[in-house]
C-alpha cells in the first residue's frame, strides 16, 4: 500500500538569518491590519500629537513675539515690526488680560504656563494611546501566531529547532513594537518640525531657506553614520548571543563541567567571546562620539547663520529682535527629526527582518489530512486495533515501517519490543494521528482512523511517555491540564489508583503544591506516578505507555508495577519497553527489527522460538548480572 506524503518542504528557511531587509510598504500594511481593530486609539493619539505640536511650537512665540517684541520692545517697533505674523498670540494674551484684569505681562505668562502644560500633557497622551493601541496589537499578532504553531503537524517540529520558532513568538514580536513605537516618536518629531517649518516661512522666508541648507548635510550625516554603526551592531546581537548560549550551555551542564574539570577551558572560551563583544561595544561608543558631536556642530552653525543674517536684518530694521529669538528656539526642532530617523535606521530594517520572519511563521502551510465528512468512533471503545500493511516514511527514500501487519484485541496488554529505531515509537505516533498514513492502514474498533478527526481519536487514547511534560501551575493542575470533566475529586481518585497520593500528601501544599520549572521539585519516580494520575483521570478507552518504568529504582518500579496492574486493567494496553523482564506478563508480545514485524506471541511461546526475543532477553539477563 502506497505512503501518503505531502510534497517535501523546505524547512530550512527557519534556520536562515534574514538581515538587511529592505523597507517592504506591504509588509508594513500587513503588519498595520492587526492595528485596524484599535484605530480609534491611533485616531485619538494622531489628534493628541497635533494638539501637543501645537503647543510645543506657540509657547516660544509667547516669548519672543509677544513679551520681546510687543511688550520689552514695544517703544523701537516700527511699521514694518508690527506686520510680522505672531500667530494670533497677541490677540489672545490681550483677551486674558481683559478678561482677568491681569497686567499684560502677567497674561503672558499665564498663556505661555497654559500651552507649556498643554505641550506635556498631549505629548504624554499620545505616547499612552499609541503605546496602547501598538501593544494591543502585536498582543493579537502574537495570540495568532501562537494559534497557527499549536495547529501545525509533528511533522513541521521534526524538522524546525524549536528555538527558531520561539523567538518568532518573543524576540521578533518585540521589534516590531521598537518599529511602530518608532514611527510614532517620528511622528512626535515631525509635526513640531512642519508647524514650527510654517511659521518661519510666514516670518522669513529668506533666512528660512538659509537654515534649509543645513538639513541636508545633517541628513547625510545621519546615513553615512547609520551604514557604519549598522553592521557593529549586527555584529554586537550576535556576539550577545553567543555569550547567552555559552552561559546557558555552562550552567546547564554545570556537574559535567566540575567532573572533567573544564572550569579554565570553558571560563577562557567565555572571555574570548566577551572580549570580542568588548571590542564591538567600544566601536560603537567610538562611531557614537563622533555622531553626536558633528549632529552638535550643525546646530551651532545654524544658530551662527542665524545670530549673523538675523542680526543684519535686525539691524537693518527689517525683522524683530524677538522673530530672530523665535528662529533660535527653533533650531532644535529642525533637526531633530533627522536625529530621530538616524536612531530608527537600524531598527527598521531589524524589524522589516522580523517582519518577514514573524509572516513566514504565520503562513506556513501544513496540516494533518481531516476526512470531508468525518466519522464518529464507537462510544465507548471496545478497544480493538488493527495494522494492515502499513508503511511509514519521515523522508522520501527512508522509510521507517513495512507491512506491518497485527490486531490487538480488546482489553489485552500488548508489549511492543525491538532494537533503537525499530519504529516502536512511530507505531504509537501514528496511532495518536500525529501523522498521516496510508487509508486502510490503522483500524480501531474497524474505524479507519483517516476517517476520523485527529482531536478525536486522541480523546480516546490515553499516553504515558518516558519524558512526562511538567507545565507551569499546581500538581492538581497538571493531572487536570483543564479538562472541565475532571474534577478535583476525579484527580485525587485517579492519583489514589496509581499511587500517586501518598508523595503529593507530602508535599507542602497538597495538591496545590506549584511545580517548579519542568518539575524539578519531584524526582523522576514520582513524576511518572503523576503522569499515570493524569492519564487515568481522563479515563481512555485505549492507554500507551512508552517507556513507563525506565530510569528509576527497584523500590520505585515496584511501586509503578503496581500502578500499571491498576491503570491496564480492563482497556487495551499498548507498552513499549526495553527493559524485556517488565513485559512478561502482557498477553502478546510484538518484535520490531528495521520497521518489521520478526515475531509475535507470548513471552514463554518467544522464548521457545529461539528468536530475536529470546537473544534480547538473554542479553538483558546477562548484562543484569
Amino acid at each position: 500500500m502506497s505512503d501518503v506524503r505531502a510534497p517535501e518542504k523546505d524547512y530550512s528557511v527557519f534556520d536562515n538569518d534574514i538581515e538587511g531587509k529592505r523597507f517592504d510598504t506591504a509588509l508594513l500594511r500587513r503588519l498595520l491590519s492587526w492595528l485596524r481593530p484599535y484605530r480609534g486609539r491611533a485616531f485619538f493619539a494622531l489628534c493628541a500629537v497635533l494638539i501637543g505640536a501645537t503647543a510645543t511650537v506657540l509657547a516660544p512665540v509667547i516669548i519672543t513675539r509677544v513679551v520681546v517684541d510687543g511688550l520689552l520692545l514695544v517703544a523701537d517697533t516700527t511699521p514694518g515690526d508690527i506686520e510680522a505674523p505672531d500667530m494670533g498670540q497677541k490677540a489672545l494674551v490681550a483677551w486674558v488680560s481683559s478678561f482677568g484684569a491681569l497686567d499684560m505681562l502677567i497674561a503672558a505668562c499665564v498663556v505661555y504656563a497654559g500651552w507649556t502644560l498643554m505641550a506635556g500633557l498631549f505629548s504624554h497622551l499620545f505616547r499612552i494611546l499609541l503605546a496602547r493601541a501598538v501593544l494591543s496589537g502585536l498582543k493579537d499578532l502574537r495570540r495568532d501566531v501562537f494559534a497557527h504553531l499549536e495547529r501545525l503537524p509533528a511533522t513541521f517540529y521534526d524538522r524546525v529547532a524549536v528555538g527558531r520558532v520561539m523567538t518568532r513568538v518573543t524576540n521578533d514580536i518585540e521589534t516590531l513594537f521598537e518599529l511602530l513605537s518608532g514611527f510614532g516618536v517620528l511622528l512626535g518629531e515631525f509635526v513640531p518640525f512642519l508647524v514650527a517649518m510654517s511659521i518661519m516661512l510666514s516670518i522669513n522666508p529668506e533666512l528660512t531657506g538659509i537654515l534649509l541648507i543645513l538639513m541636508p548635510i545633517a541628513a547625510a550625516a545621519t546615513f553615512v553614520f547609520r551604514l557604519a554603526s549598522r553592521k557593529v551592531y549586527r555584529d554586537i546581537r550576535s556576539s550577545l548571543s553567543r555569550l547567552n548560549e555559552n552561559l546557558q550551555e555552562n550552567l546547564s551542564g554545570m556537574e559535567v563541567v566540575q567532573l572533567y574539570q573544564r572550569e579554565e577551558i570553558n571560563f577562557q572560551r567565555y572571555s574570548d567571546i566577551n572580549s570580542t563583544n568588548r571590542h564591538q561595544e567600544n566601536l560603537a561608543v567610538k562611531i557614537e562620539s563622533y555622531y553626536g558631536p558633528a549632529m552638535d556642530s550643525l546646530i551651532f552653525m545654524a544658530m551662527a547663520s542665524i545670530i549673523w543674517f538675523g542680526g543684519a536684518q535686525v539691524i537693518g530694521a527689517d525683522v524683530t529682535l524677538g522673530s530672530i529669538i523665535l528662529f533660535a528656539s527653533f533650531t532644535e526642532m529642525l533637526f531633530r527629526p533627522i536625529v530621530a530617523m538616524g536612531e530608527q535606521w537600524n531598527v527598521v530594517f531589524r524589524a522589516m527582518a522580523s517582519c518577514e520572519r514573524i509572516f513566514q511563521a504565520l503562513d506556513w502551510k501544513e496540516a494533518l489530512i481531516e476526512p470531508a465528512a468525518p466519522k464518529p468512533l464507537p462510544a465507548p471503545l471496545r478497544g480493538e486495533v488493527r495494522f494492515e500493511h502499513l508503511d511509514f516514511q519521515y523522508r522520501p527514500s527512508h522509510p521507517i515501517l513495512r507491512d506491518v501487519s497485527f490486531t490487538i484485541q480488546p482489553g489485552k496488554r500488548v508489549a511492543i519490543v525491538g532494537p533503537t529505531g525499530s519504529g516502536k515509537t512511530t507505531l504509537i505516533r501514528l496511532l495518536c494521528r500525529f501523522y498521516d498514513v496510508a487509508p486502510g492502514s490503522i483500524f480501531i474498533d474497524g474505524t479507519d482512523i483517516m476517517d476520523v478527526m485527529p482531536g478525536d481519536v486522541r480523546r480516546r487514547v490515553g499516553v504515558v511517555l518516558q519524558d512526562f511534560h511538567i507545565f507551569s501551575g499546581t500538581v492538581l493542575d497538571n493531572i487536570i491540564l483543564g479538562d472541565p470533566n475532571v474534577s478535583r475529586e476525579d484527580a485525587i481518585q485517579a492519583a489514589r489508583t496509581v499511587n500517586a497520593h501518598p508523595f503529593i500528601e507530602r508535599l507542602p501544599q497538597g495538591y496545590d503544591t506549584p511545580l517548579v520549572e519542568r518539575g524539578r521539585n519531584l524526582s523522576h519516580g514520582q513524576r511518572q506516578l503523576l503522569a499515570f494520575a493524569r492519564v487515568l483521570a481522563m479515563n481512555p478507552d485505549i492507554l500507551i505507555l512508552d517507556e513507563a518504568t525506565a530510569s528509576v529504582d527497584t523500590e520505585t518500579e515496584l511501586v509503578i508495577q503496581d500502578a500499571l496492574r491498576k491503570l491496564t486493567a480492563g482497556r487495551t494496553s499498548i507498552i513499549i519497553a526495553h527493559r524485556l523482564q517488565t513485559i512478561r506478563e502482557a498477553d502478546t508480545i510484538i518484535v520490531l527489527a528495521h520497521g518489521e514485524l520478526r515475531e509475535m506471541g507470548s513471552h514463554d511461546a518467544l522464548m521457545k522460538a529461539r528468536g530475536l526475543y529470546a537473544t534480547l532477553y538473554e542479553l538483558q539477563v546477562q548484562d543484569a548480572h
